[in-house]
């Protein structure tokens, strides 16, 4: 599955739990409020990871931690496309730049 088509599900499902927030509060989340679930994620995502180290016990780690990956990844994915951000372009941007730099890092 390519990066494109993965943005796509992730917005697909976006437009779903935006007509249940308009369902439940009357409006959709704002990307405020998306990046504050999106900082709880991460805080269960750092305990998850410490559990997949063993220093922290939590029944179903691996399984756990996958789904945490991927609710973390969907929260990035949205929140690039709500502040209209070419996410893939920046990856592949940044990854160069970090790619070159590093490898001069390790000429010098």
């Amino acid at each position: 599955m390519k990066l494109s088509d993965i943005e796509k599900l992730a917005l697909e499902l976006n437009e779903l739990y935006e007509k249940l927030e308009i369902k439940r509060y009357g409006r959709v989340w704002s990307t405020e409020e998306l990046a504050l679930g999106f900082v709880g994620d991460v805080g269960d995502l750092a305990k998850l990871i410490q559990a997949n180290a063993g220093i922290r016990h939590i029944d179903d780690c691996k399984a756990k931690l996958g789904h945490e990956l991927s609710d973390c990844l969907w929260s990035i994915i949205v929140l690039a496309n709500k502040c209209g951000i070419d996410l893939e372009a920046e990856f592949v941007k940044n990854t160069g730049e970090l790619v070159a730099h590093v490898s001069g890092e390790l000429d010098a």
